[in-house]
């Protein structure tokens, strides 16, 4: 009986600091939040928007999930082709370069996506919200750790 309990204890206790680790992890460890949740939580939390404003960004932010899948689906197709360049030169070779210079132009793709999308959702805010919504993205581009 005294080995139960001592089991029991022990488990009870291995789960208690298992429980620790996690909220000390998400309080204290957690990466920063990406910029676009920044914007989203000011955007539907904080800045007071009205229902025309609402209905907009909404549709801002359907048309733009599609356009950022399919450049997230171009980029994955640009990772696998340098993957195979690689695997074919075993080196910094001429495939590997072009395959380089393609995902590079899908980063910088997506890039100007997400900023035009940004420049849409602010062009829905009023002046008060807009200066709101510019200091949480140069904050956030500005942040020492990202």
């Amino acid at each position: 009986m005294w080995n139960y309990r001592r089991l029991l204890l022990l488990l009870l206790l291995t789960f208690g600091a298992a429980i620790a680790g996690v909220v000390v992890g998400r309080v204290f460890v957690a990466p920063e939040r990406p910029v676009e949740n920044r914007l989203h939580e000011l955007l539907h939390s904080q800045l007071d928007l009205d229902s025309k404003q609402h209905a907009q960004l909404e549709a801002i932010e359907k048309s733009f999930a599609v356009r950022r899948q399919a450049l997230e689906l171009e980029l994955r197709a640009d990772n696998a082709r340098l993957a195979e360049a690689i695997e074919t030169e075993h080196g910094y070779g001429p495939l590997v370069a072009a395959a380089v210079d393609r995902s590079h132009q899908a980063m910088g793709d997506l890039q100007k996506e997400t900023l035009e999308h940004i420049f849409a959702m602010r062009a829905v805010l009023r002046p008060d919200q807009a200066a709101k919504f510019d200091q949480t993205v140069v904050k956030a581009l500005t942040a020492k750790e990202r």
